[in-house]
């Protein structure tokens, strides 16, 4: 009889570990399925609501190339609002996307673009383009304007700042001491910033006034191929790093002993965040809380770390919350549109007071 109890208990262990792996998967599914929906409903609503009231039929038939009842409501559908629409759902998941791979590299849990001076990086590099060198870079007989220029000053800016802070994190243990590093990194750019403002042109500092609000609206039909491009390659790249980024869950050296390259995979992720970060903000601004608090979202929701099903759930809930953040800066009537980063901490300050409440006798 002993003998038999003894065979009987690795069983039933082993019954119940696939059973709760399977319990874990059949949550993530419906998660993944639930959010899938919400996406594809915030992207029509985006397509139907603005200042402009098109009905729904309408936006069909321009969407399938009937045309809508309009001309105008045509030239609204395709020229804004589906730029609009397609630039918010890649811009939530790619910041949610930076603000994971973040956290978990540097084990810290408001760990984040905006937090880690990663989009002032972005934002300074836009501003040198922008005021200093009246959005025109020049190396040698090469000539580069309008977004290239941009693109190329935020994606410096922020692969700096990100470097930066990967280096400091080596030096530094404390994370406490990163993320004051990170806010002092934002307030330098800050300061850099304001210098350039004060001696440019009224013209220039109107036009990074309106970037700084943040908007999705900025990329038109002929710049959204390169947006979708880079920030797809962004996100591929992200995807990729799911295997090294749950061994880094255990720690660098059990990290190693599993084989991960901790080296390399801290560049990948480098060139994945200042990617990403980069065309984000050239594009629309320096977004707010979508990096720092829809990760956050996503553990709550699957109540798990595993990147496998967190990084999907993640990049989903990004989407869905920009969407969204789209939809209610549209304001129906002649008020135009709401300012982004007025709308973004509403929704991602309660995220992360609630989880700075939830782990406030752990030590961050």
């Amino acid at each position: 009889m002993k003998k038999n109890t003894k065979r009987t208990v690795p069983i039933v262990f082993l019954l119940k570990f696939v059973l709760i792996m399977a319990g874990e998967r059949r949550k993530s599914v419906t998660i993944v399925v639930a959010l899938v929906i919400a996406v594809l409903v915030l992207f029509f609503l985006n397509l139907c609501w603005g200042t402009v009231h098109i009905p729904f039929k309408d936006v069909i038939a321009s969407l399938t190339g009937g045309g809508a009842s309009r001309e105008s409501w045509d030239f609204i559908i395709r020229e804004s609002r589906l730029p609009a629409a397609v630039t918010a759902m890649l811009a939530g998941a790619s910041l949610a996307a930076s603000g994971l791979m973040l956290q978990t590299a540097f084990r810290n849990p408001l760990a984040g673009p905006d937090i880690l001076g990663i989009n002032g990086g972005a934002g300074l590099g836009v501003a040198l383009v922008m005021l200093l060198f009246g959005g025109n870079l020049t190396m040698g007989n090469l000539t580069l304007g309008g977004s290239v220029s941009v693109i190329i000053g935020a994606f410096a800016g922020a692969i700096a700042v990100t470097a930066l802070v990967l280096y400091l994190s080596s030096r530094l243990k404390n994370p406490v001491m990163l993320l004051i590093v990170g806010i002092m990194v934002s307030y330098l750019a800050s300061a850099i910033i304001s210098l350039l403002n004060f001696f440019s042109t009224a013209e220039g500092v109107h036009s990074y006034t309106m970037w700084g609000m943040g908007n999705f609206s900025g990329v038109s039909m002929g710049q959204l191929p390169v947006y979708c491009v880079v920030s797809a390659v962004g996100l591929l790249i992200a995807v990729s790093l799911i295997k090294p980024l749950n061994a880094l869950l255990l720690g660098d050296m059990y990290a190693e002993n599993l084989g991960v390259n901790i080296i390399r995979t801290r560049n990948w992720l480098l060139l994945s965040t200042s990617l990403l970060v980069a065309i984000i903000t050239a594009y629309c601004g320096p977004v707010s809380f979508i990096g720092l608090a829809v990760p956050h979202i996503g553990r709550l929701m699957l109540q798990s770390s595993n990147h496998r099903s967190l990084m999907p759930v993640t990049i989903l809930t990004g989407a869905v919350v920009a969407l969204l953040c789209n939809v209610l800066s549209s304001i129906p009537g002649n008020r135009g549109l709401i300012p982004l980063n007025a709308i973004t901490p509403a929704i991602g300050a309660p995220v992360i007071l609630y989880v700075l409440l939830k782990n406030r006798h752990n030590q961050l």
